[in-house]
């Protein structure tokens, strides 16, 4: 499991993003979520400013982005909350990142559906390319972190890439989704089994085979 700590404070880091605030676009979105919730609810938005304020950063270092202090400081005067129930969010949440990643972080699933099915040989993979868990490569482009469950057992091993998950795969099929990323293309998603679509089975259904195409609805079939 990742190691989750928060990046020191220091002047360089307040130096760096101490007057961090959410430009025209993500402040938008920020009060949009927060008018779904009653007044003086505005706090439950907080989950929504965090990825906004990470997203916000990463476009601004051309990584997927993270959460400096200062930032999370941020979102609280922004929600009217202590600061330390933003810091208890943010550390909880895998999807927030506590210290600097790469342009592109690399999370795979070490649960035991995964393992079994070779995340091993995923993380070899991962570590010939200068990969190291918890750090940057030295290129700026990755980042690697183990994970547990992320749901995608039927279709193990897999590994999630910033909003992306990558399934049914092999370490050469991972290499050719890293070798696509770092070329600056956009790699298919989901399963990298050749004609397979989602997680039915290799082959293709045997049963409720018009879902296939379409949300059919069998229930007059059933009648």
């Amino acid at each position: 499991m990742a190691d989750r700590h928060l990046e020191p404070d220091t002047p360089e880091l307040r130096a760096r993003w101490g007057s961090f605030a959410l430009n025209k676009a993500w402040d938008a979105k920020a009060k949009a979520a927060i008018a779904r919730y009653p007044a003086g609810r505005q706090r439950s938005a907080v989950m929504a400013l965090l990825d906004y304020a990470q997203r916000q950063v990463g476009e601004e270092t051309s990584t997927q982005g993270w959460l400096p202090i200062p930032v999370m400081e941020y979102v609280a005067k922004y929600l009217d909350m202590p600061v330390i129930r933003v810091v208890e969010v943010a550390s909880f949440y895998m999807m927030y990142n506590l210290v600097p990643v790469g342009k592109f972080h690399v999370q795979v699933c070490g649960t035991t559906p995964c393992m079994l099915r070779g995340s091993d040989d995923l993380f070899t993979a991962c570590k010939k390319r200068g990969m190291e868990i918890g750090h940057v490569s030295a290129d700026g482009l990755w980042t690697l972190t183990e994970v547990e469950c992320m749901g995608n057992c039927a279709s193990a091993p897999m590994v999630q890439i910033n909003d992306d998950n990558y399934e049914d795969l092999t370490a050469e099929r991972l290499d050719a989704v890293l070798d696509a990323l770092a070329a600056g293309k956009t790699p298919k998603s989901g399963t990298q089994e050749p004609g397979r679509h989602t997680v039915e089975p290799l082959g293709g259904p045997t049963t409720l085979k018009d879902m296939v195409k379409a949300n059919h609805d069998y229930r007059g079939d059933w009648a």
